[in-house]
């Protein structure tokens, strides 16, 4: 014991550079990642008596956003779930966290447009009002061919059915007394994307994409769509805000098990470690989500793009009037509406 005693005594801290450069290997770590987990939402408003839906609701980024507005005292999540196993599970774990709250679980198939008008009736019967609707649920990589509307998946899942289900849910985002919102989430990807024919925005004729291309003229899509309705709401004085956002690279949400990258046992033990590192957690994901939800700051953005919850500059062709117009006529085609049925719609119901 003397000796252990001497030798402390005498010992000279200095004298390796181990610690400091185990000391200097840890501050780099946490500085890179709270550098890319990003800006964490500003506000920490309460937001009782505000209904909001949420697809994608089960996993990843859905799953922290309701986690974040049911303990800001939303008054009713609608969870919508492509199983009701999934949304039961997160049903319980909110009920944990946040008690006092309500939750309710609605089956959502994205690949099917009748399944949207389901859940959107489902809805509608248990809410005149909705104050909020967070199109959350998205694909990559996603194999199995067309949906059974005869769409590709990334092109219907990511956009063509929320595109849907907001058109079918603006009677009661109208009647919000707070002003609807809607959350539309795209990605940084959509930069990417290309529309080889401009007479073809959906590019339904572009039998050859990749799951990556797919995926980027996805999001894209959701972005041009957005600034489009958000100038038509505003123009008809509607309250409703439309605005999108990209949540980062976000790890731990599942979307990229499908990627042939990933499909390799040694590819998946390399990335780990650099995805700890360089990505977002899914809570990290949610913020600027909440934010577009919940800031009274934010109550007239409208047609805007955020990221790490600040208002960000759009690519050109995002920004592409014409190109946005063609693509929204298209999509209501493609989902069976009509402007005309739409503004009717939306008319009746708010009389």
């Amino acid at each position: 014991m003397d000796e252990i005693k001497k030798a402390l005594t005498e010992a000279d801290p200095f004298a390796s550079w181990w610690p400091f450069i185990i000391a200097g290997i840890v501050f780099v770590i946490g500085t890179v990642r709270t550098y890319m987990g990003g800006q964490p939402c500003p506000n920490g408003n309460t937001i009782p008596d505000r209904v909001i839906v949420v697809t994608g609701a089960s996993g990843g980024i859905g799953r922290e956003v309701c986690r974040e507005l049911a303990r800001r005292k939303a008054r009713c999540l609608v969870l919508a779930c492509r199983s009701t196993e999934q949304g039961d599970a997160l049903r319980e774990l909110l009920r944990r966290e946040a008690p006092d709250y309500t939750c309710e679980v609605f089956v959502l198939d994205l690949r099917s447009f009748d399944s949207v008008r389901r859940f959107v009736r489902q809805v509608q019967a248990h809410h005149p009002t909705v104050d909020a609707l967070i199109n959350c649920a998205g694909v990559i990589f996603q194999p199995g061919g067309r949906t059974v509307d005869g769409y590709e998946q990334h092109l219907q899942c990511n956009y063509l059915s929320h595109f849907l289900l907001t058109q079918l849910l603006r009677p009661q985002l109208g009647r919000s007394p707070y002003g609807g919102r809607v959350v539309n989430v795209s990605a940084h990807g959509y930069t990417a994307a290309k529309i080889v024919d401009r007479d073809d925005p959906l590019n339904v004729r572009q039998l050859t994409q990749s799951g990556r291309d797919a995926f980027a003229h996805s999001k894209l899509a959701i972005v041009l769509a957005s600034r489009v309705l958000a100038k038509k709401l505003q123009t008809e004085g509607h309250q409703t805000t439309v605005n999108c956002c990209s949540p980062g690279l976000v790890r731990g949400t599942g979307h990229l098990r499908h990627s042939p990258i990933m499909k390799a046992l040694f590819a998946k033990v390399l990335t780990f470690p650099w995805m700890w590192l360089f990505m977002k957690s899914p809570a990290q994901g949610a913020h600027t989500i909440v934010r577009l939800v919940t800031d009274p700051e934010l109550a007239s953005c409208n047609g805007d793009f955020f990221n790490d919850c600040e208002r960000v500059e759009m690519s050109d062709l995002a920004k592409d009037d014409e190109l946005a117009g063609r693509l929204y006529e298209a999509s209501l085609d493609a989902v069976g509406l009509s402007e005309t049925s739409t503004k009717e719609h939306t008319k009746g119901k708010k009389e």
